[in-house]
């Protein structure tokens, strides 16, 4: 079929607006496109918000309101309450020793034994000696009162009966010198037998039995100290003394003696006096207490940590000393603020009695029943989340 030339010119102008049309349907669809790539491209590299740093863990502990004892520690040396160096009182051969090394002893115990017969023998002289005056005496009696009777009747010269008078009293006086000589050898024969002076536990025999013991022996015989009860010896800074020598003036104070190594407490006793004296050279104030030491923890020459009472502060503010933080504007402690369970930085001040115990007093900045932080400071900062975390368990051995 043939087509006229007509038909033909008029099929012509319609191819391109068909093109167009195309053209402008893909141009919307890659726009379209582009921007959902954007979009998409957008969503996925849009930056993350931060989030919140996690809570910091911390311990905590309550404020407390109680009674609180101040102290005063010194380092103190124990000492025994007497001391006493036995020694001989005469010269002679030790029999016997009565006493084992370490033993408790009573006053007037038998320690060591001397020889007595010597000293016996001389008593026994002694005695003979007076005997035999004493007869003398009694005869020069009698004639001084035939003496008498006759120098009544003018038979005898006068002088005669004055010389019997004198004899008479001679005699007495050799009687009586006899007598004391008697008493000295009793006392001597006594210090035959040594005993103890007082109560108290023996220490290393310094003689053994069979030696010659003199007088003039330095070393004794045993050195006997008491330990029930016994002293200790401490020193206290001389600013203290005003407050200590107040505190005695009202009444006794209690002192306790602890151990240096671990502080464990060997016994309780109660201050005997101030020294009349502070020393000029260390400035220290030494003062004497008195320990029962029944179960004998103290030992004479051990050092110990002496804690004096002084007093009792009522209804004071404590925390544990591991709060107390220190800044620029002075000691400061944190305090968990509810709500928002935040730690809040708060100034404090505190008082300077029972510095280096484990509770510190707070005389302004928190109040009992204030939740104090006393571990995990060291992480906090302005507006910090905490978390209140048990405390570790202490280390085992």
């Amino acid at each position: 079929m043939t087509t006229s030339p007509a038909a033909a010119a008029s099929d012509k102008p319609d191819r391109p607006r068909h093109s167009y049309r195309r053209y402008v349907v893909w141009g919307v669809v890659i726009v379209v496109v582009a921007i959902g790539l954007w979009w998409l491209l957008a969503w996925l590299f849009k930056p993350k918000p931060t989030p919140p740093p996690p809570p910091v863990p911390v311990v905590t502990a309550i404020a407390q309101s109680a009674d609180v004892p101040v102290y005063l520690t010194g380092l103190g040396a124990v000492q025994a309450y007497n001391t006493v160096t036995v020694h001989t009182q005469i010269n002679g051969i030790l029999q016997k020793v009565a006493f084992v090394e370490g033993q408790d002893v009573k006053a007037g115990q038998l320690l060591a034994q001397i020889d007595p017969r010597p000293l016996q023998a001389q008593l026994e002289e002694a005695v003979a000696a007076k005997a035999r005056d004493q007869a003398l005496l009694v005869n020069a009696r009698h004639d001084l009162q035939r003496y008498e009777t006759l120098a009544s009747q003018d038979s005898i010269a006068i002088q005669q009966r004055d010389t019997q008078v004198a004899l008479v009293a001679q005699d007495a006086a050799t009687v009586q010198n006899d007598q004391a000589l008697i008493d000295f050898a009793k006392v001597q024969l006594v210090y035959t037998s040594i005993v103890s002076p007082i109560n108290g536990r023996t220490g290393v025999r310094m003689v053994d039995a069979g030696n010659l013991v003199q007088t003039t022996d330095v070393n004794g015989i045993v050195v006997v100290t008491q330990i029930e009860p016994i002293s200790v010896l401490f020193t206290l800074p001389e600013d203290d003394f005003e407050v200590v020598n107040g505190q005695m003036a009202k009444g006794q104070l209690t002192v306790t003696a602890s151990s240096r190594g671990d502080s464990k407490v060997l016994g309780e006793g109660t201050v005997l006096l101030i020294n009349n004296q502070i020393d000029p050279t260390t400035g220290m104030v030494q003062l004497k207490a008195t320990f029962p030491n029944l179960d004998h923890t103290l030992w004479p020459g051990q050092f110990v940590d002496a804690k004096l009472l002084v007093q009792t502060r009522k209804a004071v503010v404590t925390i544990p000393t591991a709060g107390l933080q220190r800044g620029p504007q002075g000691l400061y402690a944190y305090v968990v603020v509810k709500p928002g369970n935040k730690a809040e930085m708060k100034t404090i001040k505190v008082s300077t009695e029972n510095v280096g115990s484990p509770t510190t007093m707070v005389e302004s900045g928190i109040s009992a029943g204030d939740q104090v932080v006393v571990d995990g400071q060291l992480r906090l900062h302005k507006d910090a989340t905490i978390k209140v975390v048990p405390p570790a368990p202490p280390p085992s051995q």
